[in-house]
């Protein structure tokens, strides 16, 4: 009988996103690993930092008409500070003045498949809030040209019009 034995990855190894497979919601993530996900994800909510209640209180506040961010919602096998699903952004808070590897390779990791990650300081937040959120404004308005961009290639590879059919173009609610 052979003894497996647990071997760690170097983290300093630059290593490549997770693949997507059909289980944990296009993660390869079991249901329990999930459900300790959203446990640890509410408990964050639970007790936010005051740079994350400042931010989701103006968010709360601010008309952002169909794209609303989640406090701290579970991406993959991430959590992040905010999440837009529909914009497939995420708004991350760095506590500390530099980022972690971890949270550098879970950058990568949603890059990989499609979500934009924005790092922003606590330290911004406590300072000067709007200078945040005209950036997040502008990230936000980037995104959502990048997505209607990225429709208008698809039609065109479709062999129709460049441009959605009327009635389609979901990003009328942008925020200003």
């Amino acid at each position: 009988m052979t003894k497996k034995t647990l071997k760690l990855r170097d983290s300093t190894e630059e290593q490549g996103p997770p693949e997507l497979r059909k289980k944990g919601r296009g993660w390869e993530i079991s249901a329990k690993r999930l459900d300790a996900l959203h446990d640890r994800a509410r408990a964050l909510r639970m007790h936010p930092t005051p740079a994350h209640k400042a931010l989701a209180e103006r968010f709360a506040q601010a008309d952002l008409g169909r794209y609303t961010f989640k406090r701290h919602a579970v991406i993959g096998s991430a959590i992040v500070d905010f999440g837009c699903h529909n914009l497939g952004m995420a708004v991350s808070i760095d506590e500390g003045e530099t980022p972690d590897p971890i949270d550098t390779r879970r950058d990568k990791s949603l890059e990989a498949v499609g979500v934009r990650v924005m790092r922003i300081k606590a330290s911004d937040i406590l300072e000067d809030i709007d200078a945040v959120l005209a950036r997040i404004t502008a990230g936000m308005r980037k995104r959502i040209a990048d997505k209607q961009d990225a429709r208008r290639e698809h039609y065109a590879a479709q062999g129709r019009s460049d441009t959605p059919p009327r009635g389609t173009d979901r990003d009328e609610n942008a925020p200003d």
